[in-house]
């Protein structure tokens, strides 16, 4: 038997599932006791007001702490104040309040906002449908090999996920981003209303495989 090896790709553009952003509130003194408890304080007020948001965030994560000795440059190790900085990542499900979300925190004293970026969630239902797709497209191709030959395709010998088989085999993923930054203010304030348009997805799925067909007439 003769033996054929296609790939089969499919591509499609959906709406994201998932808004990550992230927060990072900073203090700053001549002492460090008094820069760790702002520090504390602030990251303390960042916690409460994602709370206030409820469901609309689906989770918090803290990233980084950084404290460091701040020195004047001049010769000899002074110190002339303390720094301090924490990171908090934070996954928003409910795009509607989105921007009400990330202008308040931004908002806040000592805060810079970074993002959103826009994704699928890992087990989407997507990345199996473009799979499935992807091998309907495989045999499609098959077969319209085949018939060129005035063949047929008799039956699959690979299919295998990357790096199992000889082949690449199948692969699926999204590519999406839109990000950029927010920076807190330092005293009250109001914001207008800030509308965010989720970037779109592009999933593309791809698979390669082999099919045994019955002998070409040439």
């Amino acid at each position: 038997m003769t033996t054929v090896a296609v790939r089969g790709e499919a591509v499609r553009e959906v709406d994201p599932e998932l808004a990550e952003f992230t927060v990072v509130v900073s203090a700053r003194d001549k002492d460090r006791d008094t820069t760790l408890g702002r520090l504390r304080e602030r990251a303390e007020a960042l916690r409460q007001l994602l709370e206030g948001f409820g469901e609309a965030v689906e989770k918090r994560e803290t990233g980084m702490l950084h404290v460091y000795p701040e020195s004047s440059g001049k010769r000899g190790e002074r110190i002339t104040g303390y720094h301090g900085s924490v990171s908090t990542t934070v996954t928003v499900t409910d795009f509607t309040a989105l921007g009400e979300l990330m202008l308040t925190v931004a908002g806040q004293d000592q805060a810079q906002t970074h993002g959103p970026s826009w994704s699928l969630r890992p087990g989407s239902p997507v990345h199996a449908e473009l799979r499935r797709e992807a091998v309907a497209a495989a045999i499609a191709r098959a077969r319209e090999y085949a018939d060129a030959l005035g063949a047929e395709v008799v039956e699959l010998v690979e299919l295998a996920d990357p790096g199992l088989g000889r082949s690449e085999g199948m692969q699926s993923h999204a590519v999406g981003y839109g990000g950029g930054m927010l920076r807190g203010k330092s005293s009250g304030g109001g914001y207008a209303e800030l509308q965010l348009d989720p970037q779109r997805q592009r999933v593309e799925a791809t698979v390669e495989a082999r099919f045994t067909i019955t002998a070409p007439v040439l």
